[in-house]
C-alpha cells in the first residue's frame, strides 16, 4: 500500500532489481540542523572561511547526512515500514555540496526468505556522479505494518 509517506511492502512482495529512489536539494539549513543534532560541528560543514581553504573549496555536506537518504528510503520505501537496519556499509566517493540536488536510489540485490531479510544496493548521485555507494541489510516483519 502506497501513501503519501511512505510504502508498505511485506517481505513476499519484494523482487530482486525492485528499486525506489528519492530526491533532496541540500540546503544550508539541513546542514545546520544536522551538525546541531548530531554534533559534528566540523567546520568544513560550518565555515565558509575555513571550508574555502580544503582541497573542496567551499562547504559541504556531512556525509552521514547524504546517508541519511538511504536510511529514509529503507523505512519509507522499500522495504518500508517495518523494516529493520541491520548493517549498512558506505563508501563516500565525492562531496556534496550546499544546493547539490542528490537522488538516493536502493535496490533489491538479495532476499533471505528463511530470515525474512534482504540485502540492498545502496547509492547517492549529484548529476549523475556517484557520490556515495554501500549496501544494506534489512530484516522485515512477519506481515507488513497496517495503516
Amino acid at each position: 500500500m502506497r501513501s503519501a509517506l511512505y510504502t508498505v511492502h511485506a517481505f513476499e512482495d519484494l523482487a530482486i532489481g525492485q528499486s525506489e529512489s528519492l530526491m533532496r536539494t541540500v540546503m544550508e539549513r539541513d546542514v545546520s540542523l544536522f551538525a546541531e543534532l548530531s554534533g559534528d560541528a566540523n567546520p568544513i560543514h560550518l565555515c565558509d572561511r575555513y571550508a574555502a581553504s580544503t582541497k573542496f573549496g567551499q562547504r559541504i555536506a556531512h556525509g552521514m547526512l547524504t546517508a541519511s537518504l538511504v536510511s529514509a528510503l529503507l523505512g519509507t520505501r522499500l522495504p518500508g515500514p517495518g523494516a529493520v537496519y541491520l548493517s549498512q556499509t558506505l563508501t563516500f566517493l565525492a562531496p556534496v555540496k550546499i544546493g547539490d540536488v542528490v537522488m538516493a536510489r536502493v535496490e533489491v540485490m538479495e532476499l533471505v526468505a528463511e530470515r525474512r531479510r534482504a540485502r540492498l544496493f545502496c547509492e547517492c548521485l549529484v548529476d549523475g556522479k556517484a557520490v556515495l555507494e554501500g549496501e544494506a541489510w534489512v530484516a522485515l516483519p512477519r506481515s507488513a505494518p497496517k495503516d
